[in-house]
């Protein structure tokens, strides 16, 4: 039987996605998340653990390149009205 940290990092892992994105799928806070990923799944499944650190590291060093584009898309749209 799986555990709800193994499911966060397996859907983590499958979409390449952060944590606020998987949040948003399961319905429930980023920091349960985060705490879920963090904390239990080190001790359930290592193996889960660093796979989906792996994604966490490289979108947290992508994180300022999302945040120039929503800027960028923002004042586009608002050059537009």
């Amino acid at each position: 039987m799986k555990t709800r940290a193994e499911y966060f990092a397996i859907y983590i892992i499958d979409n390449n996605c952060t944590i606020r994105e998987c949040a948003k799928n399961f319905h429930i806070s980023k920091s349960t998340v985060h705490n879920d990923i963090s904390k239990k799944l080190k001790s359930i499944n290592k193996f889960l653990y660093y796979r989906v650190y792996q994604v966490i590291n490289k979108n947290l060093s992508e994180r300022h390149l999302r945040g120039g584009m929503a800027t960028r898309e923002k004042y586009l749209f608002l050059k537009r009205l």
